[in-house]
């Protein structure tokens, strides 16, 4: 597995896509999902110019993150992708510099009640409504982000949200481009969305972040 070509060619196609959209590359974030992934890859990751990484179980997270060498660790940004347990709150907050997936608000609360200095947060939405996804509707964003404006710490950066899964990426356009619109509207300036399947779409409708595994990892093994 040549990893140093795979994230040449993710760079390149995100460079296309924002080309295509009028956008400049610096207006997209590349994040690299280690999900399955061993540390030594994820080193090589970032030898080759990665420098943030997502993972979507706390455990799984805690003993690579641990893992890799101190230089990478200290260099890097390091994102929860994955729904979290208010059990594990305190050790996401020591492990992770943003949590992309808080869908609820008591989730949102036991983050804040941990925290002494303010901390990046996204919220997850179901933005295609699907069953079994986890997720705030858009619906309910509006009312959650008045709930959270009395937290002390949570600074809500952005939408993180995954298109359904079919066969052709312009098929989740449309999803795409509502949750571009849906993010402008609650005044936010992020937006993660997009995947090895779909980022470059998502990139043409205004994602500000996409998380990418296989495309650089190969397929996961689990």
């Amino acid at each position: 597995m040549c990893i140093e070509s795979n994230v040449e060619d993710v760079n390149r196609r995100i460079a296309q896509a924002c080309e295509r959209a009028g956008r400049s590359v610096a207006e997209v974030i590349l994040v690299a999902a280690t999900k399955t992934v061993p540390f030594q890859l994820v080193e090589r990751a970032y030898g080759a110019g990665i420098r943030h990484f997502g993972e979507n179980r706390v455990q799984e997270g805690k003993w690579k993150i641990e893992a890799i060498d101190i230089t990478v660790r200290s260099n890097s940004t390091w994102h929860m992708l994955g729904h979290v347990q208010t059990n594990k709150v305190s050790n996401t907050l020591r492990l992770f510099d943003v949590v992309q997936s808080v869908d609820s608000v008591r989730l949102a609360k036991a983050l804040d009640e941990h925290l002494d200095c303010d901390f990046p947060i996204f919220l997850e939405v179901n933005i295609a409504a699907e069953l079994g996804k986890t997720g705030l509707s858009a619906t309910q964003l509006p009312t959650v982000l008045d709930q959270m404006a009395t937290f002390s710490h949570l600074q809500v950066q952005g939408l993180m949200t995954m298109g359904p899964v079919v066969g052709d990426p312009e098929e989740v356009r449309p999803f795409f481009r509502q949750a571009r619109l849906l993010r402008d509207s609650l005044g936010l300036k992020q937006l993660s969305m997009g995947m090895t399947n779909d980022f470059e779409v998502a990139i043409e409708e205004g994602s500000t972040m996409v998380r990418i595994g296989r495309a650089i990892f190969g397929k996961r093994s689990y």
